[in-house]
């Protein structure tokens, strides 16, 4: 079996890649990437280690994507991941990335024949319903209230059927605009291809920043000492995330590909769902319990464009369809993301606690 991942030396990429290549007998894995983003070069050598080959280039230059094939399986990792991308006034590379960059990988794909799982983002839903959720403060977090519901949503979260009229972000727009690719050229060149839309994805070797990657981000200022604050939404903290472990989400693209034909052209919302949901009030807590020291938290009340205060992934569709759910909790990913910030503090701490 021949399988590509985009972004391979990233987070999500290199932790799906090395899972594929152990667990997959005589399968050829390779991963393409820039080695933008900071932190990425120190999955070369685990690449390596793991029998993974790496590829330096860039999915906005289709002349790096020509010599790739055959391949049976492409995985689409590759984004620039930020929702405030764009915000200081340089949107090319964003939307080059993951709009351009989807439309170069169809090509191969087609060229190719191979099957693309997608991996996309709840943030294609738009900033100003997901404002409006009747939320509700319970304690340190923001909750929908019991038995609510209205389209798209109710107490399990946010469901596939959420109206999409709004705007989203650079980000969230491009991710959601590639989407509608994906489905036409699946159509047009009958390729299987299937796209998952994650929440917040967690686990060992994140490089994490404030806008994006903000679990582990947060283990590790409060472990290293580093600063840290709370933003918008009155500065409390309350703003709540569902969170997935990303060996959860590997576990979920092995079902979907022992029967990629009977998910063809399906979109899933996939996410920790409710079980595994927290605030950074609540965050804070759980990383002081495990050994960090309790941190000066600052807090900035004002609301940036594209926050939002809650989002949780109603996973009932992909659960019917795959019989697929999260095995591993919150605590348990918090506690893997703890040891590896303490045996890597060398590295890591100069990257995630400037």
């Amino acid at each position: 079996m021949e399988i590509l991942v985009t972004g391979g030396a990233g987070f999500v990429g290199s932790s799906l890649a090395l899972r594929f290549k152990e667990d997959l007998e005589g399968a050829r894995v390779r991963v393409l990437d820039n080695l933008k983003r900071r932190g990425s070069e120190l999955s070369l050598p685990r690449l390596r280690q793991g029998g993974v080959e790496f590829v330096h280039g860039d999915v906005r230059n289709p002349e790096d994507l020509a010599g790739l094939g055959p391949l049976d399986l492409l995985l689409d990792c590759s984004a620039e991941p930020s929702v405030h991308a764009g915000a200081a006034g340089d949107a090319l590379y964003c939307v080059e990335t993951n709009l351009g960059g989807t439309v170069h990988l169809l090509e191969l794909a087609r060229r190719t024949g191979a099957a693309v799982i997608f991996l996309s983002t709840s943030r294609v839903y738009p900033i100003a319903p997901l404002r409006a959720l009747p939320l509700e403060r319970r304690s340190s977090r923001l909750e929908l209230p019991a038995g609510s519901s209205g389209p798209g949503w109710s107490e399990a979260g946010i469901a596939e059927d959420f109206p999409l009229a709004g705007v989203r972000s650079l980000y969230g727009a491009t991710k959601l605009s590639s989407e509608h690719l994906v489905e036409e050229y699946a159509a047009l060149f009958d390729l299987g291809a299937v796209v998952n839309r994650c929440g917040v994805l967690a686990g060992p070797w994140q490089m994490g920043k404030v806008d994006q990657g903000f679990f582990a981000l947060w283990a590790a200022r409060h472990l290293y000492r580093g600063s840290l604050g709370y933003r918008g939404f009155g500065g409390e903290g309350l703003q709540v995330r569902d969170v997935l472990h990303v060996a959860d989400l590997y576990d979920l693209l092995r079902r979907q590909m022992a029967d990629l034909e009977s998910h063809r052209g399906r979109v899933y919302n996939v996410g920790g769902g409710a079980a595994n949901s927290v605030s950074l009030a609540e965050l804070t807590e759980l990383c002081v319990e495990r050994g960090a020291e309790r941190l000066e938290l600052g807090s900035r009340p004002e609301t940036d464009a594209a926050d939002i205060p809650y989002y949780v992934s109603d996973n009932a569709a992909v659960r019917e369809a795959t019989g697929w759910s999260p095995q591993r909790s919150l605590p348990e990913t918090l506690d893997e993301v703890m040891a590896w910030l303490r045996r890597h503090r060398d590295i890591l701490e100069p990257i995630l606690s400037p």
